[in-house]
């Protein structure tokens, strides 16, 4: 197992199923690299919360961990509330790397991809 770990952050909902999409990217993500670990962590209502996942990681032997805001957009959340998480972790942790990837709707494979998406959609 890689001492590298992957947290895909969500903002969380009150419906579980509101979920299933970042379960089904955990899945894709374990099966296309079986060494790394790679977990789902909630901002809000849903568990596991961002420490409690970044805890069970350093308990596992994580030495660095990638938080990837599974975001549309950098907004409120994450201009404000995740930075001073991450920052709480690293002062709380100081073992473990932790880093903060970009909002993934921001990535450009990804407005790429939606894009493609869209166009497919509109096609006649």
């Amino acid at each position: 197992m890689s001492s590298t770990a992957l947290i895909l952050f969500a903002h969380g909902a009150r419906d579980p199923e509101w979920a299933a999409p970042m379960r089904r990217v955990r899945a894709v993500v374990r099966e296309q690299a079986p060494g790394l670990r790679v977990e789902l962590a909630f901002l809000e209502f849903m568990q596991p919360d961002l420490r409690t996942c970044a805890e069970s990681l350093l308990a596992d032997g994580a030495e660095r961990v990638v938080v990837l805001p599974i975001f549309v957009a950098r907004a409120g959340h994450l201009k404000r509330d995740v930075p001073l998480l991450i920052d709480e972790l690293r002062q709380q942790y100081p073992a473990m790397h932790f880093e903060l990837a970009d909002a993934i709707g921001e990535v450009d494979s990804v407005v790429q991809a939606m894009a493609g998406h869209a166009l497919l959609l509109a096609a006649v």
